[in-house]
């Protein structure tokens, strides 16, 4: 299974950063790739062995799913490791002087190119940088 990684550099502090990417309300703020979609619901249980899930919808209605997984681990500030179907992705935070470095690996799927979810899965990471960095 090929992996793919996205990354960028929230300038905005650790603490912040972290409190975006795993609280409810923040995850629906950011989490969608246009803005033709949004997150309408999210949970998590931020533990290994905790579910989470967001409830993604296009706007018009058209479609939805829930992406959702266990968390395999977690290292607050530092590491999220989770499983969603079959599939397995890692979240590195690295606070450094210019920000927080944040990567996402993932393993690829087989329904889309490896470039259309590396651009999906990147325009998700620049809407969350851009609402962390708010």
């Amino acid at each position: 299974m090929s992996r793919i990684t996205v990354e960028t550099t929230v300038h905005a502090p650790l603490a912040t950063v972290w409190r975006a990417y795993t609280t409810p309300a923040d995850i629906q703020a950011w989490n969608a790739a246009s803005d033709d979609w949004h997150t309408t619901r999210a949970s998590v249980d931020l533990r290994p062995g905790g579910a989470f899930c967001s409830r993604m919808e296009a706007k018009d209605g058209s479609f939805g799913f829930d992406f959702e997984g266990t968390y395999t681990q977690v290292v607050p500030e530092r590491l999220i490791e989770y499983d969603f179907g079959d599939r397995k992705a890692r979240v590195e935070f690295t606070d450094g002087a210019g920000g927080v470095h944040v990567r996402v690996s993932f393993d690829a799927e087989q329904t889309h190119s490896i470039e259309q979810q590396r651009e999906g899965w990147q325009a998700i990471l620049d809407r969350f940088k851009a609402h962390a960095e708010r």
